[in-house]
């Protein structure tokens, strides 16, 4: 017998959904407590079911339906487990039965219910569920058919892998053709959920689909210009995956889709538009690019160009007209979720430069707040970016004629535009603009001063796109003047103004390093000015430019007068926030780099920001442990607090030094630290271990008894799986082998193998054998018998992971253990003979002994290969020393070592002297771990900051 509602029950739950409409914030409370209560009664969510699918001819409103609806989701996502099967089966035969209601509201609301139940792993245990729904497309009734396709369409949305499995017995096999046959039906909304659906396995690549592409390319292509926006949308978006998983079967038609492409990013819908601007995005990745759009660049052009002007209604969500808006108080929805980033080390190279290739992992933020994350603006913008890096300058005579008009143009939205135009391609076509950037340079920095907001930030981010072309002008011609106007902007009376000038000046300050020395006062005295006239949201953003300039300047701040301008109101800042205030995150972010910075000069400051990070970490693993004890009665702990905690301690350790003992001795951070090391987020585990390094240089009394208990902890965590968590155990390695010295001789075992073994992987990631190389040299510098005869094992890797890594204690330390190493086992380096010459002509100035032992091994071998040989420049592996080296200042400056000049020569002349930059650290703690790590320096990336006033965002963090 089918259910019936008692009549009262039935008035409570309808009172119930009625009160839960209420504004009032004492209602919705007792709302969610009768919810609770109710939710004892398994019935209760039949009565759900009957208000949705039943109610509809009694006065009934949709939105009360439809809410039934929604909280009987949710109970499903919540305790579909404990319903009684009389209770499931009852509300999933309601659903299939009124699937064709006559509200689309309800229709909808049904639809998401039936994959709520769906998703719960219900599709094995419905059967009847996709056939019933393929079944009822058939329907002569519109309801009926655009029901079940809403509902095909979420399904397909969230269970996309599992409909393409054996577990269903494969149904897109039959779903697949059932779907394109409805590409041509009458309806536009039932041809964009056809479309809609079978797009959810273009990326996955289903067998289903792929059986069936050339008919899928048909009717997509005979569906190209229909009249309803949502069909050309979906086209659009169908076109864009399939350029990324079967280019194969689009080449063909190439041209055409081009010239759609072309016009639908002129779609006058810019949601159409905005699908089709993505083609240009995803083209750009693909090998064929350039062969394919030379010919339709002075098409594309000029449509992307316009494309990157704001909008009317950009300009009003904007508050475009808003010129002073200091003085508002940020809302909430102001401040968005900020994640810290574990602190990183790498090594530094030739040129100081980061290396290209190198994936770096990045949050990027969107800057427009009031605007949709993504839009045509920003898509047309990454695109030219995109496109400017494929072409190069082959796009600037396309481009210089627009941009010409765009710049000096009298009306602002259009000048903003090609302001924005001329930041996008600064990175692809930076070699073709530098003959006009003696002319637009000064230019922009007058738009620094324009009297509308939304100008003077895309001046700022674009300047800031060009900062390394000024800071390779002689200071006062363009870098003096732009970090003048960059600091007036910093104090704008506009927030976003203050923000792009933030930003802008941050990345100015990594490109000048050192040479902002000259203007410190100026630019503390503006920097901490703004930090009692920002209003929360820019002071976030602030920290992070305060930071930065102590990575850009190091220990230049540890200067009186620069402490008592800066650290007062940053310790006030940090006084005024709770421990569990997120925007710690920041501050100590920043007081990290600041205290690395000042060195002793930070040791008034010491010792309460030192014990509340010991305390932080503290709390956080006490709330870890009540978590995993009783994880139904407490909340799982942010571990942010922890690691971001960890990292300041870092800080603290490089930049006091031996000042950190007393700190350490008089707290339980060895005991922590243990605790942290083990912990099951990565996260953690890497500052951990950066902070273990760095307590290792800095106090290594206080670590060294607690050795025996790290060092397998150590070896466990030489997994390059996790890649930055592998780099800081490996470095860490590296600096307790050095304090160690022979007494490291037990735990070689423990680690060794697993070194050789990342250091001879392919794909691992510069940083990473970087230092494990490092790591290794240390290691048979101080235990030289026990790893010597490994050397056949690693030295060609070896050597090639450190021929680009500028002369540092640790590249002399590592170097000396390969010379000991092949003292120890000449025969082991025999076959890769060439690799250590080509490490050795590295060096500019090594240590007079350092040179020494290169002169020893180079003149032994010369020795054993004899003069004719070695004239000849050929190993005994039959690998040409000329081919190598050839000609080059490497080859000479070996020959020099062994023919006796050592004495004579100076650093080889194709090392240019890279500009002083004091805060990169040599060797070390890497970022946070989710991607691929910068083997290069440790400060942010460029495009950590990319387009932040146009298409893309700031991370606020740093790495370290």
């Amino acid at each position: 017998m089918e259910w019936q509602p008692d009549e009262q029950g039935l008035q409570q739950v309808l009172q119930l959904l009625k009160d839960s409409q209420s504004p009032n914030t004492a209602t919705q409370r007792a709302v969610q407590q009768k919810l609770e209560q109710l939710n004892q009664y398994p019935d209760f969510n039949n009565y759900l079911i009957f208000v949705l699918t039943r109610l509809k001819t009694e006065g009934r409103d949709e939105p009360t339906r439809s809410l039934s609806g929604l909280i009987l989701k949710n109970n499903v996502k919540a305790h579909y487990q404990n319903f009684p099967p009389p209770v499931a089966d009852f509300i999933k035969q309601e659903c299939l039965n009124n699937i064709g209601d006559p509200s689309p509201l309800i229709r909808a609301t049904i639809g998401i219910l039936i994959t709520t139940i769906a998703s719960k792993g219900e599709l094995q245990t419905w059967p009847e569920l996709l056939p019933q729904l393929c079944n009822l497309l058939n329907s002569e009734d519109y309801n009926t058919c655009e029901g079940s396709f809403g509902a095909l369409q979420k399904i397909c949305e969230d269970s996309s892998e599992l409909l393409d499995s054996d577990a269903l017995n494969r149904p897109l096999n039959i779903m697949i053709p059932k779907f394109l046959q409805f590409f041509k039906h009458c309806s536009p909304k039932i041809r964009s959920h056809a479309i809609a659906c079978v797009n959810q396995f273009i990326i996955g690549r289903a067998q289903a689909l792929m059986d069936n592409i050339d008919t899928f390319i048909e009717s997509l292509f005979a569906l190209a210009a229909d009249e309803d926006s949502e069909v050309r949308k979906n086209v659009c978006r169908a076109l864009v995956m399939l350029l990324e998983v079967r280019i194969d079967r689009l080449i063909p038609h190439m041209h055409s889709i081009i010239q759609y492409m072309l016009q639908r990013t002129q779609d006058p819908d810019e949601n159409v538009a905005l699908e089709a601007c993505e083609f240009w995005l995803t083209l750009a990745e693909q090998p064929i690019c350039k062969e394919v759009l030379t010919g339709h660049l002075v098409q594309l052009i000029p449509i992307l160009v316009n494309g990157m002007k704001y909008s009317e209604i950009d300009i009003i969500l904007l508050k475009g007209d808003v010129e002073e808006d200091e003085a508002v108080p940020d809302s909430e929805q102001d401040i968005k979720p900020r994640f810290h980033k574990s602190r990183t080390v790498t090594l530094q190279h030739e040129g100081g430069g980061g290396e290209e290739g190198e994936d770096i992992d990045e949050d990027e933020d969107d800057d427009d707040d009031t605007l949709s994350d993504w839009n045509l603006r920003k898509c047309s913008a990454a695109a030219l970016d995109v496109l400017a890096n494929v072409f190069r300058d082959e796009l600037l005579p396309h481009l210089l004629p627009l941009l010409k008009g765009l710049l000096f143009h009298p009306d602002w939205v259009i000048k903003e535009s090609g302001i924005l135009v001329l930041g996008a391609i600064a990175e692809g076509c930076m070699q073709g603009m530098v003959p006009y950037l003696p002319e637009l340079i000064p230019h922009l920095i007058q738009c620094l001063c324009d009297k509308k907001a939304l100008v003077r930030s895309i001046a700022c981010w674009t300047l800031s796109r060009y900062a390394h072309w000024v800071v390779s002008q002689p200071p006062d011609s363009h870098l003096k003047p732009l970090m003048t106007e960059l600091l007036k902007r910093i104090l704008d009376g506009n927030k976003r103004v203050q923000e792009a000038a933030c930003s802008a000046f941050a990345t100015l300050e990594e490109e000048a390093c050192t040479e902002l020395v000259p203007y410190l006062s100026f630019i503390l005295d503006t920097l901490v000015f703004a930090c009692g006239k920002y209003q929360h949201k820019n002071l976030l953003i602030l920290y992070d430019a305060i930071g930065t300039l102590a990575d850009s300047v190091g220990h230049h701040l540890n200067q009186p007068e620069y402490i008592q301008k800066l650290m007062p109101p940053l310790i006030q800042k940090w006084n005024e926030l709770k421990d569990e205030d997120k925007d710690l995150f920041p501050l100590l972010e920043c007081l990290s780099s600041v205290a690395t910075a000042l060195q002793s000069g930070f040791l008034p400051y010491c010792e309460p920001v030192y014990q509340r990070c010991v305390t932080l970490v503290q709390k956080t693993l006490a709330q870890a442990m009540m978590y995993n004890q009783h994880p139904d009665q407490y909340e799982a702990p942010d571990k942010d607090f922890m690691i971001v905690a960890l990292d300041l301690l870092s800080g603290l350790a490089e930049g006091l030094g031996g000042h950190v003992d007393q700190l350490v001795a008089r707290s339980n951070i060895m005991t922590l630290l243990f605790q942290c090391m083990q912990d099951t987020m990565p996260e953690v585990r890497q500052s951990s271990f950066a902070l273990l390094g760095d307590l290792t240089k800095a106090c290594f009394p206080h670590v060294k008894p607690c050795i025996a208990e790290f060092m397998p902890i150590l070896g466990t965590n030489l997994n390059p799986e996790f890649i930055s968590v592998c780099n800081n155990a490996t470095w860490a390695i590296g600096e307790i082998s050095m304090q160690m010295g022979a007494e490291m001789q037990p735990y070689i075992g423990l680690v060794l193998s697993n070194l050789v073994e990342i250091i001879n992987r392919p794909n691992t990631p510069k940083t990473l054998l970087e230092n494990t190389a490092i790591t290794i040299g240390r290691l048979g510098y101080v235990c030289p018998q026990e790893v010597a005869p490994m050397l056949p094992q690693f030295i060609r890797p070896w050597c090639t992971s450190l021929r680009n890594i500028r002369d540092n204690e640790e590249k002399d330390s590592a170097f000396r253990g390969i010379c000991m190493m092949i003292g120890v086992n000449p025969g082991g380096v025999v076959q890769d003979f060439i690799f250590f010459c080509d490490a050795v002509a590295s060096w500019v100035s090594p240590k007079d002994d350092l040179r020494d032992m290169f002169y020893k091994i180079l003149h032994g071998f010369k020795d054993q290969v004899g003069e004719e040989n070695w004239q000849q420049r050929d190993t005994v592996s039959g690998v040409s020393m000329g081919g190598l080296l050839g000609n080059s200042s490497s080859s000479v400056y070996c020959t020099a070592l062994i023919m006796g000049e050592r004495d004579a020569i100076g650093p080889p002349l194709w090392t240019r002297p890279p500009k002083p930059c004091v805060s990169v650290r040599v060797g070390g703690r890497e970022g946070r771990e989710g991607g691929g790590t910068s083997g290069s320096t440790p400060t942010k990336s460029d495009t950590l900051r990319k387009l932040k006033q146009g298409y893309g965002g700031r991370e606020g963090g740093r790495e370290a």
